[in-house]
């Protein structure tokens, strides 16, 4: 392989409580009723305007609903130090895969986020992750999921090929994006949607753990370290 490409959130990241928590918090601030859990959880790797309205279910972005989610995710963020409810941990797996990744000679990585560039480097920053991946696509620098845009943005800036790159991801949006731009779609079990709807979408990896993930594309040293 030359490049692997992760989502964040349900595949490397755990924000299932503060994404749920700033969506239900938006919705009250702005008179709405939520949609529940799946709703809330289906829509997450869209760019936000985009996943706002759909699970609002409008026909294009509303911006008090954005700018309040920005808002309300950004104060229950600065609060996670205090409330560990709202951390945004690892998921089993993650720190070891890619530290076992990183030592692959000439493999690149590299991150394919509905985030913002600003939301994208928090994260690179909280978990240490500064100049583990060569390239990081955020909302800032494509267009929304399942548009191919994040993962050519990515091959380009790293030279990979594309039947040499796999897009790691827990929803419809990163394996559609991922078939969309000919490159290996991997389903990650333990996100936000059913691995079987993934599977169904073009998944050729289903994976039950993330440490299962240099065995499937055939990294055996990975594998093995």
């Amino acid at each position: 392989m030359d490049l692997i490409i992760f989502d964040l959130d349900g595949t490397l990241i755990n924000s299932e409580a503060i994404i749920l928590g700033a969506q239900y918090e938006t919705f009250r601030r702005c008179g709405r009723v939520h949609p529940g859990r799946e709703a809330g959880l289906g829509i997450v790797g869209l760019t936000l305007d985009i996943a706002m309205a759909q699970l609002a279910g409008l026909d294009a972005p509303d911006d008090r609903l954005t700018q309040t989610y920005r808002e309300v995710f950004g104060a229950m963020r600065a609060q996670a130090q205090a409330d560990p409810a709202l951390d945004e941990p690892l998921f089993s797996g993650v720190a070891e895969t890619l530290a076992r990744l990183r030592r692959v000679p000439g493999l690149k990585l590299g991150i394919a986020t509905g985030k913002s560039r600003q939301g994208a480097e928090f994260i690179v920053a909280r978990h240490g992750w500064q100049g583990l991946f060569d390239t990081i696509q955020s909302a800032d620098d494509a267009p929304s999921k399942p548009h191919p845009g994040m993962i050519l943005n990515a091959m380009a800036e790293t030279g990979a090929a594309a039947e040499r790159t796999a897009m790691v991801g827990d929803s419809s949006f990163d394996i559609e994006m991922a078939v969309a731009a000919g490159v290996v779609p991997v389903a990650a079990s333990w996100g936000f949607q059913p691995v079987e709807r993934l599977v169904a979408l073009g998944a050729r990896h289903r994976l039950a753990a993330m440490a299962e993930l240099p065995g499937a594309l055939g990294l055996a040293g990975a594998a093995a370290a």
